[in-house]
C-alpha cells in the first residue's frame, strides 16, 4: 500500500475539536527543535523513545520525510500535554504503558524503550490487525470504559483492548501531526497561502493534482 498516496485523499477522522491558532503555536514550537535534543512534555523520556520508533513505523521514510523527520512525535506529545483533557491524558498514559508492557513480553524483554522498531512494529500491527467486527466491538468496550470511568465506577481494560486503542489512536494522531507539519503542508498537500480566484465547479482532480488541502 502507497501510504503517502493514501494520505493525500484521507481527512482527519480524530475525535478533538480544536482552534486553528492553537494547532499553528503547537506547529510553531516544534519547528528548528533537534530532534536528538527533544525532552518530552507530557510523555516519559522511555515513551519519548517507544513513540519516535513507533511514529516512523507508521510512515516511515520514502520519496517524502519519515514523521519523525517532520516531528509528529514532538506535535504529538505538545497535543497530548497542551490540548487534551485530563480524562484524555490518562487514558492515553494508561494504554501505552499497557502497549509497551505487551510489546516487551512479546519480545521477552523487560524494558520496552530498548526495543528495536521490527520488534514493536510486530506488536503494533498485531493489535490493529483486527476484522471489521472486532473494531466495532472495541470501540463499545472502550466507549462502556469511558462511560464509567466519567460516572465514578470501576472500570478496567483488557491488555489486547489496551493495545488496540492506544494503537488505533497513534495512528490517526501520527496521521494529524503528520499533514499539520510545515513540509507536508507545503510540499506534498494541496497549498496556496493567497487563495485566489473562486471556482465553485471545477474538478478537483484537476485543480489540485488530487492531492487534500493543506490545512
Amino acid at each position: 500500500m502507497d501510504r503517502r498516496k493514501a494520505l493525500r485523499n484521507m481527512g482527519l477522522a480524530m475525535g478533538y475539536t480544536v482552534a486553528a491558532p492553537t494547532l499553528i503555536s503547537i506547529m510553531q514550537s516544534c519547528q528548528g527543535e533537534p530532534a536528538m535534543e527533544w525532552t518530552p512534555d507530557f510523555f516519559t523520556k522511555e515513551q519519548g523513545s517507544v513513540l519516535t520508533k513507533l511514529v516512523d513505523i507508521i510512515l516511515p521514510k520514502t520519496d517524502t520525510p519519515s514523521a519523525s523527520e517532520v516531528q509528529s512525535n514532538l506535535f504529538i506529545d505538545r497535543f497530548a500535554d497542551e490540548v487534551m483533557m485530563k480524562e484524555q491524558q490518562d487514558f492515553l498514559k494508561l494504554t501505552m504503558d499497557k502497549f509497551m508492557a505487551k510489546a516487551a513480553k512479546d519480545a521477552g524483554q523487560e524494558n520496552a524503550a530498548n526495543l528495536s522498531a521490527e520488534a514493536l512494529e510486530k506488536t503494533l500491527a498485531a493489535a490493529l490487525k483486527v476484522s471489521k467486527a472486532q473494531r466495532a466491538n472495541n470501540k463499545k468496550a472502550i466507549n462502556a470504559y469511558h462511560e464509567a470511568m466519567a460516572e465514578g465506577k470501576q472500570a478496567s481494560l483488557n491488555d489486547d483492548l489496551a493495545a488496540y486503542a492506544f494503537a488505533d489512536h497513534l495512528r490517526g494522531m501520527t496521521i494529524m501531526a503528520y499533514k499539520t507539519s510545515e513540509y507536508i503542508g507545503e510540499e506534498v498537500l494541496a497549498y496556496d497561502p493567497i487563495p485566489g480566484e473562486y471556482i465553485g465547479c471545477g474538478d478537483v482532480n484537476t485543480l489540485t493534482g488530487g492531492k487534500a488541502w493543506s490545512l
